[in-house]
């Protein structure tokens, strides 16, 4: 019988996990770093290489306080989560980490199960989908598969900005103009006595592969999720790309999808098309969807994982980009700020010091995103980074955004410093702003209109 154990991100207060075979599934887990060569295991962003940050450093659980029975064996122990969140599943254990901003509601069927609308929400607005409907998910199975599917179009979009994939395959003829590899033994049984056909093999190109293939039957599964035709048809870009899958299919049989998944469980390495493995790992993920849900093999590890700090990042990057804050992308060495005025006083100092990289800023304005349980009150480090950036940039003004259950409220400080940096301010001002989560929404469509609220009493309270 499996073992439902369900926390929350950011969890304070340790939650017990009794049992021997439970205490020793949840330490296989406790960590990322070691689930690396978990293929059936998505951690999103790291699987698509759009993290600023190594999200294998990271743990899913910090384990404490671990007891041993009289016989030696597991007893008990005390976990605490970070900025996790997600599904991961290992033999009969199954561990759920929601938002901390997660909601209790009924189901159609009126049983009554946790719905995680900010999780779902961020998700919506960095991928750019519409989420029409959420009452269908009422298990843990069907939340890992709506993630799943939340994730094609944009899997789909950025890998065919590389182009159609597409390679080499060997073809069959049977005729008079031979222009390839003349196959002997087809020769002899198909060709003599000689009727003027001589059989031979060519390749060529072919957009109607087993990459395309995997796709194609991914698109025409998703056609019957409860959901599925808006999330193929959410924008322009993605029903062109379907369209152009559609097409380029023509040898499509969905009784060969098996075939189809076994020739892609390895992942296809293409100089040229690398998106297209990301793809492909997702398409294989969405397809064995069933058969991980049902697995029994032992130690096998699969789920979903989401970095909430990333998530919350670029959800904040959607509003205040339109207040004109730039969002300098660290891992990729793109949007950073030069620290001194002159190229060569950089070389005295380590590469790590030599650019600045604020979450979010602009002429006047730095911001710093945090996730994590806030409540005003703000670490050293985190200041010390913030106040540095100001002075560095001449902004007179700085902050942090953190999500909030509404218990909070705006606060500013004053800075000490009276130098010429900020003759009009006579010194830097720090904010503190709580981004309120909306709590106790009925249902989707009134936690989104509350939401929205909220984006802009912080776009209001930041101009």
């Amino acid at each position: 019988m499996t073992k439902f154990i369900h926390l929350t991100d950011n969890l304070q207060n340790p939650k017990r996990v009794e049992g021997n075979k439970s205490v020793e599934d949840v330490l296989k887990i406790a960590s990322i770093g070691q689930l690396k060569n978990h293929p059936d295991l998505l951690i999103f962003p790291d699987s698509f290489s759009e993290s600023s940050r190594s999200i294998y450093d990271l743990s899913i659980v910090n384990a404490k306080n671990l007891q041993y029975s009289d016989s030696g064996k597991y007893a008990s122990v005390d976990v605490t989560t970070g900025n996790l969140m997600g599904f991961v599943g290992i033999n009969d254990t199954s561990l759920s980490i929601h938002s901390r901003f997660t909601h209790s509601r009924k189901g159609s069927n009126g049983d009554e199960y946790d719905q995680d609308f900010f999780l779902y929400y961020m998700l919506q607005k960095i991928l750019s989908i519409n989420v029409l409907s959420l009452d269908h998910a009422n298990n843990q199975d069907d939340k890992i598969l709506d993630f799943l599917l939340f994730l094609f179009p944009s899997m789909l979009k950025k890998a065919m900005s590389q182009g159609l994939y597409k390679e080499y395959k060997t073809l069959q003829h049977d005729d008079a103009q031979v222009h390839g590899v003349i196959n002997i033994n087809r020769v002899i049984r198909n060709d003599i006595p000689f009727h003027g056909r001589i059989s031979y093999s060519t390749r060529q190109h072919s957009y109607d592969n087993s990459i395309t293939q995997l796709v194609r039957h991914t698109i025409e599964y998703i056609k019957h999720h409860p959901f599925g035709a808006s999330i193929l048809s959410n924008d322009q870009e993605t029903k062109e790309c379907v369209s152009q899958i559609i097409s380029s299919t023509p040898s499509y049989n969905g009784r060969e999808r098996e075939r189809v998944l076994k020739q892609n469980l390895k992942p296809k390495v293409h100089p040229y098309f690398l998106k297209y493995r990301d793809l492909q790992q997702l398409c294989v993920r969405i397809l064995r969807h069933e058969s991980l849900k049902y697995g029994k093999e032992e130690n096998k590890v699969y789920g979903i994982l989401f970095d909430g700090a990333w998530l919350w990042e670029e959800y904040l990057n959607t509003i205040l980009k339109d207040l004109d804050f730039k969002h300098p992308k660290n891992k990729e060495s793109k949007g950073g700020v030069r620290m001194f005025e002159k190229p060569s006083d950089e070389d005295y100092f380590d590469n790590n010091s030599r650019r600045m990289y604020p979450d979010f800023y602009r002429k006047d304005y730095i911001l710093d995103a945090k996730y994590k349980h806030l409540n005003g009150n703000v670490g050293r480090e985190d200041l010390y980074q913030v106040v540095s950036y100001m002075y560095c940039m001449e902004a007179p003004l700085g902050g942090y955004v953190y999500p909030d259950d509404g218990h909070n409220i705006l606060k500013k400080y004053k800075l000490a410093g009276k130098g010429t940096q900020y003759p009009d301010n006579e010194g830097g001002l720090i904010s503190v702003i709580p981004f309120q989560v909306p709590q106790n929404s009925e249902d989707w469509n009134s936690f989104a209109t509350a939401m929205k609220l909220s984006e802009e009493r912080l776009a209001t309270s930041i101009l």
